[in-house]
């Protein structure tokens, strides 16, 4: 059982997307969002992202709220989290992201469907839960 002290023997997440163009992929993430990233000795073009603090949700496969039902296949989802949903948008747009749709407004949060090179969309995401990264 873990406590909550600064102790544990988990350090942190690490997540893997796989791309059909990962340079593309890579270079999005370092020269559109600015992601500092360290290079791989034996090949420079890997780089693994710095990608901040993190938080991780489990949510049920199957549930009831306020009278509907819900059901979702068993899978992972990746969400970038923001303070200022409209104001990130437009930073990323200027330095030529796209996005699919327009943003939607939910009552766990804000979010629109970003655009990356040789991957599937990637959630952008101004939440108005509770937060746990900054435990």
């Amino acid at each position: 059982m873990c406590d909550n002290t600064e102790d544990h023997m988990i350090t942190s997440i690490h997540t893997l997307i796989y791309s059909d163009d990962s340079k593309a992929t890579r270079a999005f993430f370092r020269d559109v969002l600015g992601w500092k990233y360290v290079a791989e000795d034996f090949d420079n073009d890997w780089l693994i992202f710095k990608s901040g603090p993190s938080e991780l949700g489990v949510h049920p496969t199957h549930s009831e709220w306020e009278g509907k039902t819900y059901d979702f296949p068993r899978h992972h989802s990746i969400s970038l989290m923001c303070d200022d949903l409209d104001k990130t948008v437009a930073e990323l747009r200027a330095k030529g992201a796209q996005f699919r749709g327009p943003v939607q407004h939910h009552a766990y949060g804000h979010i629109i469907l970003m655009i990356v090179p040789g991957i599937d969309d990637i959630q952008l995401y101004q939440p108005t839960h509770k937060l746990a990264y900054n435990l």
